[in-house]
C-alpha cells in the first residue's frame, strides 16, 4: 500500500490489487507502477484513480463503455474480458468479487461501524429510518443508507437505488468511518444481496421484516426471491437477527438461522417481542411492546398500523445490539415523517390527503383498511403500475384498490419501455373486477392527482399510491421530473 494525502483516500498499487484477485496470470496490459484508489461500475461517475468494473449486464456489458471510463480517469479495468483501451485484470465473476475488493480498498469500514441491515418486501424504508432515529438518541453518531437518501454527519445525498452498489457502498461506509460514525442504518435489498453488492459487510445486527410477491420480474419465483434475502442471515454477514413472523417465511426464516435472534410479531404471535394494545389514528399509532418482563407503551408519530411493525423491528434490533433501548424509543417517537411514506399533505383543506410508497398486494391490504378508518365519506385513490416489473402484480393491485376504494383513478407511474397504455388497461381491469369503485382512467399523472382533488368532499380521502419519494418517471428511457407529494400540495392549494 502507498500514501496518500487525500484524508485518509485508499491508495493501493494495481500489482497488489491484481494479487488479492488471483489475477495475476490473467492480466491485460502493464499495470506495474499504477494505484488505485477506489472503483466504480458506472463509467459515468469514474474518478480519477477508479478502476472501472466492467460486467456483463442483461441488456449491455460494461466493456462498451471502457472509452468512457478511461477519458473520466480509470486507470484499469476489472471484467470478464480483456480490452486494449486499458489494463485489465480478468477474473471469472467479476460482479460477486467487487464487494470484498471494494471492502479491502478501504480497510475493511464494516468492521469499524455497528451496522443494522434491514431486508423484506415492505417496510424497509421507515424500519432504517427509526434505527437511526433511535441510534442518535441513544447519543450515537449515525449513519444511514436508505433508498431514500444516503447520510451522515457531513450531509446527505439523494439515493439513486435502495442498496448501493459495492464500490458505492464500501465508499460510503469508509467516509462514515472518517466522520466518526458510530452507527449505521441500512437498508438491503433483495437485488443487493443477488447481485453481492454487501458482500465485504458485515451487519451488528440484520433485520427481516415481511415477504410477499414483489420483484419476480427479477427472481422469477417466490422461492429463488425467499432464499435471496435469506442469503443475510449467515454468520459471514450478521452476528445476530430479528425476524418478523407473522407471515410464513419469516416463520420459515427464524426455524432456520444459527445466529442469536429474537423473533418479532404484532399479529399475537408467539414472539420474542411482541406488540399489544394497538391505537392507530389519524393523530398518530400508539401500542404496547413486551419483551419478557420488559414493557413500555410507545407512541408514535407515523400514521399507520403497519408501522407497529416497523417500529417492534427497529426496539427489537437496538435491544439486540446492546443499546440503551428507552432513550433509543424516545428517538422512534420523535420520528415525524419518512419520506413518501404516508405522508400527509394538509393545506387546511376538510379532507386528507396522503402520498405513499405502497406498490403490492400485501402492503395494500395493511394500508387501506386503516384508510377506511380514518374515512368519514369516500376513498380516492390514485393507483398506477411501474413498467419493467411483474406483470402478474398489476391486476391486484387494481383489485385491491377497487377492493377498498370508492373512486380509483388509474394513471402512469412511469413505464419504462413497456406499453403505458396496457400497464394502465391491467390495473383498471383488476380494479373493475372488484365491482365496488368508480374507475376513471387518466394517463396523465398531474390531471390524474388535479382530478382525485376535483372530487374530493368534506370527509374524503385521497391516496396518491405507488411512487412515495421518487422524483421522476421514466418514459422509454427519457427520465421526466415528477414528486407526487409537490404535484398533490399543488393540486390542493390550487383548489383552494
Amino acid at each position: 500500500m502507498t500514501s496518500n494525502p487525500d484524508a485518509g483516500q485508499p491508495a493501493w498499487t494495481l500489482t497488489s490489487v491484481a494479487d488479492y484477485l488471483g489475477a495475476g496470470s490473467e492480466t491485460v496490459g502493464k499495470i506495474g507502477g499504477l494505484v488505485a484508489t477506489g472503483i466504480s461500475q458506472d463509467s459515468r461517475q469514474v474518478l480519477p484513480g477508479d478502476i472501472y468494473a466492467a460486467l456483463p449486464g442483461s441488456e449491455h456489458h460494461g466493456g462498451e463503455f471502457v472509452a468512457e471510463a478511461a477519458a473520466r480517469g480509470a486507470i484499469a479495468v476489472i471484467s470478464d474480458r480483456p480490452t486494449e483501451i486499458l489494463p485489465t485484470l480478468v477474473v471469472g465473476d467479476p460482479r460477486k468479487m467487487l464487494g470484498p475488493l471494494a471492502s479491502w480498498l478501504h480497510r475493511d469500514p464494516s468492521s469499524k461501524l455497528d451496522m443494522y441491515g434491514v431486508t423484506g418486501t415492505n417496510g424497509k424504508t421507515s424500519t432504517a429510518f427509526m434505527l437511526e432515529a433511535g441510534l442518535r438518541a441513544a447519543g450515537l453518531r449515525t449513519g444511514l443508507v436508505s433508498g431514500v437518501c444516503i447520510r451522515g454527519p457531513e450531509g446527505s445525498r439523494r439515493a439513486r437505488r435502495t442498496t448501493p452498489e459495492a464500490g458505492e457502498l464500501q465508499t460510503t461506509l469508509a467516509g462514515f468511518v472518517r466522520d466518526r460514525v458510530d452507527g449505521v442504518a441500512m437498508e438491503v435489498s433483495s437485488h443487493g444481496l443477488a447481485q453481492h453488492r454487501i458482500v465485504g459487510t458485515y451487519f451488528r445486527v440484520a433485520a427481516f421484516t415481511n415477504l410477499s410477491r414483489d420483484h419476480l420480474d427479477f427472481h422469477r419465483t417466490m422461492k429463488e426471491y425467499f432464499e435471496t434475502k435469506a442469503m443475510l442471515f449467515t454468520e459471514k454477514l450478521c452476528g445476530a437477527a430479528v425476524v418478523g413472523i407473522d407471515d410464513a417465511y419469516g416463520r420459515a426464516l427464524a426455524a432456520r438461522i444459527s445466529v442469536p435472534s429474537l423473533t418479532v410479531s404484532s399479529s399475537g404471535r408467539g414472539a420474542d417481542v411482541c406488540a399489544t394494545d394497538i391505537q392507530a389514528t389519524r393523530n398518530g399509532t400508539v401500542f404496547t411492546v413486551r419483551h419478557g418482563q420488559w414493557t413500555k407503551r410507545v407512541r408514535l408519530r407515523l400514521l399507520g398500523i403497519h408501522q407497529v411493525d416497523n417500529a417492534l423491528t427497529a426496539i427489537a434490533s437496538l435491544r439486540l445490539g446492546g443499546v440503551d433501548v428507552a432513550t433509543a424509543v424516545e428517538g422512534i417517537e420523535e420520528l415525524g415523517a419518512v419520506p413518501g411514506r404516508l405522508e400527509r399533505v394538509d393545506r387546511g383543506q376538510d379532507y386528507l390527503a396522503f402520498v405513499d410508497y405502497v406498490h403490492n398486494s400485501s402492503g395494500q391490504r395493511r394500508l387501506f383498511p386503516y384508510l377506511r378508518s380514518l374515512t368519514a365519506n369516500r376513498l380516492i385513490v390514485v393507483v398506477g403500475a411501474t413498467g419493467g416489473r411483474d406483470p402478474g402484480k398489476r391486476k391486484p393491485l387494481g383489485r385491491n384498490a377497487g377492493k377498498f376504494a370508492d373512486v380509483v383513478i388509474v394513471t402512469d407511474e412511469g413505464p419504462f419501455h413497456d406499453d403505458a397504455f396496457q400497464l394502465r388497461d391491467d390495473v383498471a381491469a383488476g380494479a373493475r373486477e372488484a365491482m365496488h369503485a368508480e374507475v376513471v382512467v387518466v394517463p396523465d399523472r398531474g390531471e390524474a392527482l388535479e382530478i382525485a382533488v376535483s372530487k374530493a368532499k368534506k370527509g374524503d380521502t385521497i391516496l396518491v399510491a405507488g411512487r412515495g419519494n421518487d422524483r421522476v418517471m421514466n418514459y422509454g428511457g427519457v427520465e421526466v421530473p415528477f414528486g407526487d407529494r409537490e404535484e398533490l400540495e399543488r393540486a390542493v392549494t390550487d383548489r383552494g
